[in-house]
């Protein structure tokens, strides 16, 4: 089959599922670019809001359009096709409460509404006119509206109590047919609700062929979509997907084909069979099957009639159900018209006669040709999970698992055990309450491997699908290629320290000479009252700035040295709490009466370490998150420190600051010498931290938001028990 270069854009509005709707309009677009000979791409709109631009620019050829949009485009369109359900092309609204708290036109007052979208026709529009009709204003009547998104969950709300009433669309104003609509989204729970109002009817939503549509192709698709009321054509399947039996015009504006492509109708055959299988009622839609007229099939054989090449599966089936007294399924392939066919038959033995020559067996069997082919592609689509190599999960919005591909199990084999509790899935709902969620990977350390996540937000019911990727390999060269660079700055470092080491030492103690004799000078001539005393003080000012620029020019070389040294060889056990602390007490003074200090102190091992490194490294975070923090117009700065043990057993701490945050391109420099966003800082405090918490085998990590601050993480693999109980019975 040749297909048109060019593909069609077939939009649908937002309120379909994330799961089952999605792979009916994919399978739904394939079959139509089968049947059209050109390519149908099935996309979702964000929101109704996109999908009337999407109409109004005409930047789509075939739309889903609510009640109201089809109206509204049917004068420009090429054609509009109402949905048929019930066997009617128009439907109304039911107003529903929950069953217990029986609801009427007049005990609305105060109540709550539940809503689905501000375009939808059922489940909004409809009844508010319906109400508004009645003098109810909605602004007086209801205590609460809120929008929903979809059916399901509006009804969700009704039956959880969040809200009193809603809205739901119905093809007949009558109870059986509205919990019908209803048992779809929400199952038996249906029973817990009751219509208490109709609305009047309104002509049912559709699809909109677009004047960008070809004319040729809108004829085409006419065809095609209206065969489907009526004469299947293969395609009822999917029809799931508008909750429709099938389509029919709007109007006879509709464009005609001079020559309509024939379509093949759907198999459809109901027999019954006597003990010898000869047909005592046979029936078809067409009074033709597997291209034979049937009409005149009573009282022959049922391989007569159609011979043993259809036939024959169909009579093995059905005496295997008249034998065994039951039923049974079967598909098969056959050649009808010289072209290889699908056919799936039912059996079904009827009531057992007083004679076995009286016994007969029901037979029902169908076209499924068209729909076998749909499955394959959904087949594969279905393969993607559990083909994919990498970890994938789905996760409740509580962090239930649902669905794990043997890859995750492979990778996390206690995925199933710890369920919520996995750092996986930790990770993945942490990410997910974010505000706005996270919009770049976030990545996870879990023992020895580093795993990259992609998250995916899904809706109906809510919850998250993710993609785990090993970034192992990848982080340790990220690592190295780091630990090199940083080698070689600490190598310059080293070399600028040494080379600036000795001009700083005599430029320091001439200074202090300098101003000690000037101090001297300066006290003889105020003795004696004389004027050059004042500009003997200014020297001695300039004297004192000098020394306190080569005072911090010294730190800058020492912080240099710092960073170009080993970690020192001798190493014991110290216990992490006393450190952070020290350092607590040592930032209190910035900290007093300008950022509020929230502690959340779990118990965290012991660690190989030296104390005053350490300490330095927690002073340094604090500082940096502190001058984060500082001019900032915020009310209320926080700045927020917690340890806790990891899964995996390390020593965590957390410095978390609400400051200005960083840019990602910021973010991945931040422990290079010299990087800084603050004009006060030199840029060598969490360049010095990382060196110093890397030279003892642990990690310093930073997470930012611009606008939302950062967060600091430093984790130090825990001592072992032999060493930690020798430290402890050292004599103090």
């Amino acid at each position: 089959m040749s297909v048109s270069a060019t593909p069609i854009r077939f939009v649908l509005p937002p309120t379909l599922g994330e799961v089952k709707e999605h792979v009916r309009a994919e399978l739904f677009g394939r079959a139509l670019t089968q049947r059209l000979g050109r390519a149908v791409v099935v996309e979702l709109a964000p929101s109704f809001e996109a999908l009337e631009k999407e109409l109004a620019e005409e930047r789509a050829d075939l739309i889903w359009g609510t009640a109201d949009q089809c109206t509204a485009y049917e004068p420009r369109a090429r054609a509009v096709l109402r949905a048929v359900r019930a066997g009617r092309s128009d439907y109304h609204a039911a107003l529903v409460c929950r069953a217990e708290h029986p609801l009427s036109l007049d005990k609305l007052q105060g109540m709550r509404a539940a809503w689905v979208a501000p375009r939808t026709t059922g489940g909004y529009l409809l009844p508010i006119r319906y109400l508004s009709e009645r003098g109810l204003s909605l602004a007086e009547t209801f205590s609460e509206e809120r929008f929903f998104g979809t059916y399901r969950k509006a009804l969700l709300a009704v039956l959880s109590g969040e809200a009193d009433l809603t809205a739901i669309y119905t093809s007949h104003p009558e109870e059986n047919t509205v919990r019908a609509y209803m048992a779809e989204h929400v199952g038996t729970d249906e029973r817990r609700l009751m219509p208490f109002a109709y609305t009047g009817s309104t002509p049912a939503d559709g699809l909109i062929l677009t004047s960008r549509l070809p004319e040729r192709d809108a004829a085409a698709l006419v065809s095609i979509l209206t065969s489907l009321t009526g004469r299947t054509g293969g395609l009822e399947p999917l029809l799931g997907l508008f909750d429709s039996e099938g389509f029919v015009l709007a109007s006879s504006r509709a464009p005609r084909r001079r020559h309509p492509a024939p379509v093949r109708q759907t198999e459809y055959l109901a027999a019954e069979l006597d003990a010898n299988e000869r047909c005592l009622r046979l029936w078809t839609p067409t009074g033709e099957a597997f291209g034979q007229d049937v009409r005149w099939a009573e009282g022959r054989p049922l391989s007569e009639v159609f011979g043993m090449d259809a036939a024959g599966p169909l009579v093995a089936l059905a005496r295997s159900a008249r034998l065994d007294g039951g039923g049974g399924r079967v598909e098969y392939r056959a050649q009808v018209e010289g072209e290889t066919r699908w056919f799936a038959a039912e059996a079904t033995a009827r009531a057992q006669a007083s004679r076995p020559e009286e016994a007969t067996t029901a037979l029902l069997v169908r076209d499924v040709t068209e729909l076998r082919t749909q499955e394959e592609t959904l087949y594969r689509l279905a393969s993607f999970p559990l083909l994919h190599p990498e970890p994938m999960l789905e996760v409740g919005a509580t962090g239930v698992l649902r669905y794990a591909n043997p890859a995750a199990h492979l990778a996390f084999p206690d995925l199933l055990a710890r369920g919520p509790l996995h750092p996986l899935v930790e990770a993945a709902l942490t990410w997910a309450q974010q505000e706005p969620p996270g919009e770049v990977p976030s990545v996870l350390h879990l023992g020895e491997q580093y795993w990259e996540l992609t998250l995916l937000p899904l809706l109906d019911p809510e919850g998250l699908r993710v993609f785990a990727k090993n970034v192992t390999a990848r982080k340790r060269v990220e690592s190295k290629l780091k630990a090199d660079r940083l080698a070689a700055l600490g190598s310059l470092a080293a070399a600028v320290g040494h080379e600036m080491g000795n001009p700083l030492a005599y430029m320091l103690a001439n200074l202090g000479f300098a101003r000690e004799e000037m101090q001297r000078v300066g006290e003889a001539l105020r003795e004696q009252d004389n004027p050059l005393s004042r500009d003997v003080a200014e020297v001695l000012e300039a004297l004192v700035e000098a020394a306190d620029g080569a005072g911090r020019l010294k730190t800058i070389v020492q912080d240099l040295r710092t960073l170009s040294r080993a970690p020192p060889e001798h190493r014991q056990p110290v216990e992490v709490m006393p450190i952070l602390e020290h350092a607590l007490n040592i930032m209190r003074g910035e900290l007093r009466h300008r950022i509020r200090l929230e502690l959340d102190f779990h118990e965290v091992p012991d660690v190989v370490g030296d104390e005053a490194r350490l300490g330095q490294v927690f002073v340094n975070l604090l500082l940096n998150a502190s001058q984060a923090m500082s001019g900032m117009e915020t009310a209320n700065p926080v700045l927020r420190v917690a340890t806790y043990t990891a899964p995996t057993g390390e020593a965590v701490v957390e410095v978390q600051d609400t400051g200005r945050g960083m840019p990602q391109e910021v973010l991945a420099r931040l422990f290079e010498p010299f990087c800084t966003t603050s004009p006060s800082s030199k840029g060598l405090g969490l360049s010095v931290s990382y060196a110093i918490v890397t030279g003892l085998g642990g990690t310093l990590s930073a997470a930012s938001r611009e606008g939302r601050g950062t967060t600091l993480t430093v984790v130090l693999p825990a001592a072992s028990a032999h060493d930690a109980r020798q430290h402890r019975s050292e004599p103090v």
